[in-house]
């Protein structure tokens, strides 16, 4: 992947300034954090970005399992 010195930014921006680094991801289609000098994370805009293809559909299957995953314990106790 090539990438784009316009489309990158530190791990402490992002951290720091999510909402520009994600207004930038949707002007770019994808923005490239680094940490420690080097390449680490990828943040893609799925609305534009032909790398992943979703549905809304399978948006919300991805964020809905993610969820699951994270709170698994609370789920299982209200479950109960």
């Amino acid at each position: 992947m090539k990438i784009d010195t316009g489309a990158i930014v530190t791990a402490t921006e992002a951290n720091q300034n999510f909402s520009r680094v994600s207004k930038l991801a949707e002007k770019k289609g994808h923005i490239v954090v680094f940490k420690n000098n080097r390449p680490k994370y990828l943040v893609i805009d799925l609305d534009t970005e032909p790398q992943i293809e979703m549905t809304e559909d399978e948006k919300i299957d991805f964020v809905a399992a993610r969820i699951l995953r994270e709170h698994r314990a609370a789920f299982e106790e209200l479950a109960k």
